[in-house]
Parts: structure tokens; C-alpha cells; sequence
């Protein structure tokens, strides 16, 4: 049941989080919220928690305290049933792919709607293929094994398959790394082309400022075990926050800073 008062407009509310691996905490009183229809980044140096909090995002685990919210639901409070049906409301493209070795790309894709539709056979290959084309692979590519894919053509393999059941919300787990320049720049097109297309809530996870410059509406920076500055990227690149303002000071920053003028301004 969705929670009295909770607002249609946000769909991950996360209060108070604490994350702890032994003594070590991870996330401190962490506070989040993602809008619909957003394309909503998480960004921030190594160990500050971004990968945990994404798995705590796709319940792959809990908090040590504090509650997260997704479509109003309180993820503490689920059932099995329910927790399975929340599922199919998101997709993720895994940082690595995650496609299984033993299928052709094309059965990975279809995979989702054979658990979780009653479409034959025949069907869901037509829809996974629909779907490969739709991030940009060439027709023979859902015969391939997921071994002999390219870095960008894997990722786009998984996206794929992330939106196989039109999900509302999509999840992206560093969608750019291991790429090349060009197969990066490919990657936040196609970002930008599947919100287009579907509406899509999306959450990123990414240390890849080019994407952040281009792609992102608002991001939220880790670090200190919680949310340090959200914003634009505009407007985080004038935060006060010392680790903020490093973050942003990287040459890098500024390089993807003025990338992102010149493209808007063609």
C-alpha cells in the first residue's frame, strides 16, 4: 500500500540511512529523494557508497537503519509477493553487463518476459529483437554470444534487456565505464534517446563527468557517509562544500564543463 501523504512525484524517498559493514559505516543519516521522470545521478569518490546504495535501491540489501521508499512502498515492509512485483517495475543495466554467458543475446534480452509474461516463444524473440534495435545493434547481434560482443555493444545488450519490460523506472550502474571516448559518447545518446522514448525515472550511478555534463538533470554528491550537494550540475560546480568544489576543480571537470557548452550551443 502506498503510504497516506506520499507524493506521486517521487519516486525513491530515502530517509535517515545508515549502512554499516562491522565498524566501518558507509552511509551516515543519508537523506535522497528522485522525481519522476528525472534523469537523477549518484556521483562521488571511491568508497563513498555509491554501489552500496544502489544495491540497497534494488533490494540486494538492507540498511542497518532508516527507510527507503520506492513508488511510496517502505522496502522494510514488503512481502516476498510484493517485493517480486515491485521488481518488475524497474530495470538495470549492470555495470558489467550481466548477461548470461550460456545464452544468445537475443535469450538474455527475452529472459525477463519469459519469468514474467505468458508471451510464446516466438513472440519474445520478436520483442527482444525489437528491443536490441532499439538501442542501436545491428539485426544479427541477438545471435551472438555475449563473449563476442564489443564493451559498447554489451552495454547496449543490457539496456536492452534492462528495458525489456517497460519498466518505470531504470537503473544504470556505471554505463560508461571500460569505454572508449566514442562508445562513451554513444552510451549518453542513447541515455538520452530511451528517457525520450519511454518517460523513463532513471538513477545513475557514475564517476564519468562527460555523462554528468550531458545527460544528468540533477546529480547527488557522496561523501562523509551521506549526500554532501544535489543540483544541477551548474549548480554543484559552484558549491561551497570543500570535497564538492575538488570534485568539480579536477581538470577533467572543466574539460566536460566546456564539451557540454559547445554542444549546446551547435
Amino acid at each position: 500500500m502506498t503510504a497516506a501523504g506520499a507524493s506521486s512525484d517521487v519516486v525513491i524517498e530515502i530517509r535517515k540511512v545508515c549502512t554499516r559493514f562491522g565498524n566501518h559505516a558507509v552511509h551516515t543519516d543519508l537523506d535522497l529523494e528522485v522525481r519522476r521522470g528525472e534523469i537523477f545521478a549518484i556521483a562521488g569518490g571511491s568508497g563513498s557508497g555509491k554501489s552500496v546504495l544502489l544495491r540497497e535501491m534494488i533490494l540486494l540489501q538492507r540498511p542497518t537503519s532508516g527507510s527507503i521508499r520506492l513508488f511510496g512502498e517502505d522496502i522494510a515492509s514488503l512481502t516476498d509477493a510484493q517485493a517480486h512485483a515491485l521488481r518488475q517495475r524497474w530495470g538495470v543495466m549492470f555495470q558489467h553487463g550481466g548477461l548470461f554467458s550460456s545464452l544468445t543475446v537475443r535469450e538474455n534480452v527475452g529472459l525477463p518476459l519469459r519469468e514474467h509474461s505468458s508471451l510464446d516463444d516466438a513472440l519474445i524473440d520478436d520483442v527482444a529483437e525489437w528491443k536490441l534495435s532499439l538501442t542501436g545493434l545491428p539485426p544479427d547481434a541477438g545471435l551472438k554470444a555475449p563473449g563476442e560482443l564489443s564493451g559498447g555493444m554489451l552495454k547496449r545488450a543490457s539496456l536492452a534487456r534492462a528495458i525489456a519490460l517497460d519498466p518505470e523506472l531504470l537503473f544504470l550502474d556505471e554505463p560508461t565505464s571500460g569505454l572508449d571516448p566514442a562508445s562513451s559518447a554513444g552510451v549518453d545518446e542513447l541515455i538520452l534517446r530511451t528517457h525520450a522514448l519511454y518517460g523513463l525515472t532513471i538513477v545513475m550511478v557514475t564517476h564519468d563527468l562527460d555523462l554528468l555534463w550531458q545527460v544528468s538533470d540533477r546529480v547527488a554528491v557522496l561523501g562523509e557517509g551521506r549526500v554532501l550537494a544535489t543540483g544541477s550540475m551548474e549548480e554543484l560546480s559552484h558549491d561551497s562544500h570543500p570535497i564538492v568544489r575538488a570534485y568539480f576543480a579536477d581538470p577533467r571537470a572543466t574539460q566536460a564543463h566546456e564539451q557540454e557548452q559547445a554542444w549546446k550551443t551547435r
